[in-house]
């Protein structure tokens, strides 16, 4: 495991998810500023993740084009940039005009540090990218908290702030994210054709089952993500308050992309998604009737089980096709983010005509159908290199070793 480059590609994750989760906050924050209603919180959202997740398969390519080179730390330095900057925008147009230039730096840094994460995991993909995924994660918690600590008291002049804090792991990405990766040798296309022929006829059905599932997951973590401050606001609690709460849901949502990393490499792909999704949608419900040390619990357990299958879904898809690995991975997560916050969006409009409790309370049982729907998902854990090696091992290195 090559640990440096992993960090790198972690911290990288940690820093630019700070800024990425802390837009809902802001736009809730400064909702009185530019006047926004919570569809326009909403749409604010939707639009800078949009450009961030639309990009993703373009830097994907361009990842794979120069064995990823330069792109992550640059797109870390281009968000922080255009963050910085929209905090002097004259009005709301401009606001996030400039945030949503700065989603093409989420889009870059996403698609060329997972494929650095899963490189760098050696005979254990799975679990190095749930490392990557853990940064991103505990960086989606710290947003809220420090947006509520930091721009609530301050304003929008906080956001430079914030954005200056990212500099450090665009040096770092630098020193340790730079080296030319190697290409992943796919030993196996025989066995990749017998399968495609058994599954001959259903392929259809299982591409629809991912991306229903991708889009029903997605629509609960990110239609939460987005609207929840704005649902807890609305029931009284201080920003500063609320951002602890988000965080507390964020931080262990790193914790089960951790957990899922390591169950993924060692059990059946299939039951732990299947098993997370459908008991995730109690506890995200009971997120939303409970205070204090009873919310605790159930948004730790909420957080957790929602994003298990998360470094389980772009390992799965980044192992069809090794040597297009940020393209493939760009694709799948920038769908991941683009369902997610299109889903989000529509939520918000039916919550600012029904209400938020009604819209959220849905929500939190979209992991049901999203777990039944993964019953259509293949099953069996990881491929172990060795076994799939074995017939050449002694000539050509396996694709996980030439990773390392």
């Amino acid at each position: 495991m090559n640990r440096m480059r992993l960090f790198a590609s972690a911290y990288g994750h940690l820093s630019i998810d700070v800024l990425n989760a802390s837009v809902a906050m802001i736009l809730t924050l400064a909702a009185g500023q530019f006047g926004l209603t919570i569809a326009q919180i909403g749409l604010g959202a939707m639009l800078y993740q949009i450009m961030a997740a639309m990009s993703q398969p373009l830097f994907g390519g361009l990842t794979d084009k120069l064995a990823g080179r330069w792109v992550g730390a640059i797109g870390v330095l281009w968000t922080a940039i255009f963050f910085a900057a929209a905090a002097f925008m004259p009005n709301y147009t401009a606001f996030i005009s400039c945030l949503m230039l700065g989603g093409l730096g989420s889009g870059a840094f996403h698609a060329a540090g997972m494929v650095h994460a899963a490189s760098s995991g050696g005979s254990k993909p799975t679990t190095s990218t749930s490392i990557f995924f853990l940064g991103g994660q505990t960086g989606l918690a710290l947003g809220p908290i420090i947006a509520g600590v930091l721009v609530a008291p301050l304003g929008l002049i906080g956001m430079p702030i914030m954005a200056a804090a990212a500099l450090p792991a665009v040096v770092l990405m630098l020193v340790f994210m730079n080296d030319k990766l190697p290409l992943a040798i796919n030993h196996a296309p025989a066995r990749q054709t017998q399968a495609q022929a058994r599954r001959h006829g259903a392929t259809a059905l299982l591409v629809s089952a991912f991306v229903l599932f991708i889009m029903l997951r997605s629509g609960t973590s990110q239609g939460f993500a987005t609207l929840l401050p704005a649902y807890f606001d609305s029931l009284g609690y201080a920003p500063a308050q609320f951002g602890l709460m988000l965080g507390l849901f964020n931080f262990a949502g790193a914790l089960g992309t951790l957990i899922g990393g390591y169950l993924g490499d060692r059990y059946d792909r299939r039951l732990i998604m299947v098993a997370s999704s459908l008991a995730a949608a109690p506890f995200a419900y009971l997120m939303l009737n409970t205070s204090g040390v009873p919310y605790m619990i159930v948004a730790i357990f909420a957080g957790l089980l929602l994003s298990m299958p998360h470094s389980i879904l772009l390992v799965m898809t980044q192992e069809l096709a090794p040597n297009r690995r940020g393209l493939v991975g760009g694709l799948v997560l920038g769908f991941i983010f683009a369902s997610g916050s299109t889903l989000a969006w529509l939520q918000s409009i039916v919550a600012t005509n029904r209400g938020l409790e009604p819209v959220l309370t849905v929500v939190a049982f979209f992991p049901i159908v999203a777990g039944l729907i993964a019953l259509l998902l293949p099953g069996g854990p990881r491929v172990a290199p060795q076994t799939v090696a074995a017939p050449v091992q002694t000539s050509t290195p396996s694709p996980a070793s030439a990773a390392d």
